[in-house]
């Protein structure tokens, strides 16, 4: 399909997301009446390729719907942009079998996927697992705890990872896929946070047995997968989504100072107002700039056959993703500072600074840019060349 035809059924939905969006914020509850309208969209099937019943878009199109969504309701963005990161692996990874039985199914909007990547006990090393794979005949038998799992509540489908074997070591890790009706899932905790509240990323006791050929990828295989697929497919997203929820917000601060109804605290002659108005278009600038000139690159490799585990593109992954979670919250802060107390701090303003500032401060801890930034600062010791985006 060509991109203007999917921004249309995005354009279609968005009017449901930001009807519900004050809601969902205000009682963090999952944003239900969004994730029908997406499913009856399309949407979910925005990365199912065509011979499957779905839209058979790429990661632009996933970069572009993204920004329009997260413009409505960060939360249901994010909800929809992290099952596209899912059904990736599976369009990507899964055997001829698993994608027949899945991806006309995601397609048609019946299957919402939830990750479960999240363990006790090892933070957020995604590339190792605790709880053991256990094999009888053509059975695999899971018994999982995570502490988060975005959504999964309202989930159709799990993508979970799992240690290899009783006897592997914990960096065997393989990926498993789930029907709902094939796991008993006990839900845990609560979800009471500071933004986004909407994602009821609960905690989740999944237990139960899946036939062997729902592995995705092979056994003990699970490091490919997240290289390839879901570390650049979810930084992509999440950049994405960052980027339109502040560009959003731009658009309605700009609106508003130029009204006759901008709060009398607003100079619209002041230079420092033009300049409080420059730093954060920079801002998004630079996000917008970086996250396309990433998304090129991946694109390119991707279309050509190579791996995204080369060195300098890890880089370029990992600060798309601290840049653009620090950047853009750092623009929406600025925004609040130049709407003032009455519009940007207020919790009922019509324009909603102060629920995206809040949504946004989760970007930096959304698989925590500390440890990105580890990871980076020992790969440039390995870039000898130092090749820049």
């Amino acid at each position: 399909m060509t991109r203007s035809s999917l921004v249309e059924r995005a354009e279609k939905v968005l009017p449901v997301l930001q009807d519900e969006a004050h809601t969902t914020d205000d009682q963090a509850a999952f944003p239900e009446v969004g994730l029908h309208a997406l499913r009856a969209s399309g949407l979910l099937g925005l990365l199912v390729p065509e011979e499957y019943g779905g839209l058979g878009g790429d990661l632009a199109d996933l970069v572009e719907i993204a920004q329009l969504l997260a413009g409505g309701c960060m939360s249901t963005a994010m909800i929809w942009a992290m099952h596209c990161q899912q059904s990736d692996a599976v369009v990507r990874f899964a055997s001829p079998e698993l994608k027949d039985h899945v991806l006309p199914r995601i397609a048609r909007g019946d299957v919402y996927l939830a990750s479960v990547t999240t363990e006790p006990g090892k933070g957020g090393h995604l590339l190792t697992g605790k709880a053991p794979l256990r094999q009888e005949d053509d059975v695999l038998a899971l018994h999982r705890d995570a502490p988060v799992v975005t959504g999964g509540r309202h989930a159709d489908g799990f993508l979970i990872t799992m240690r290899a074997a009783p006897e592997a070591p914990e960096n065997q890790v393989t990926l498993v896929y789930a029907d709902r009706e094939q796991v008993d899932v006990v839900v845990r905790g609560e979800w009471d946070t500071l933004g986004m509240r909407g994602t009821e990323s609960l905690g989740f006791a999944i237990s139960g047995t899946v036939p062997a050929t729902q592995t995705v990828g092979k056994p003990g295989g699970f490091q490919q997968i997240a290289v390839e697929s879901m570390a650049p497919v979810g930084h992509l997203a999440w950049a994405a989504c960052w980027l339109g929820a502040a560009r959003a917000a731009l658009g309605g601060l700009v609106a508003l100072v130029r009204s006759p109804e901008r709060p009398s605290g607003i100079n619209v002659g002041s230079e420092l107002t033009n300049e409080r108005l420059a730093r954060i278009r920079m801002d998004l600038e630079l996000v917008s700039a970086y996250l396309h000139r990433v998304l090129d690159e991946v694109l390119a490799l991707r279309a050509e056959g190579h791996s995204l585990g080369q060195t300098p593109v890890q880089i370029h992954l990992n600060t798309l993703k601290v840049t653009a979670a620090e950047l853009t919250f750092q623009a929406v802060d600025r925004m609040v500072q130049l709407a003032g107390l009455g519009v940007g701090y207020n919790r009922r303003s019509p324009l909603p600074l102060e629920r995206c500032l809040r949504d946004l401060r989760s970007a930096s801890l959304n698989y925590s840019n500390d440890r990105l930034l580890v990871v980076s600062g020992a790969l440039t010791l390995m870039d000898r060349s130092v090749n820049l985006a």
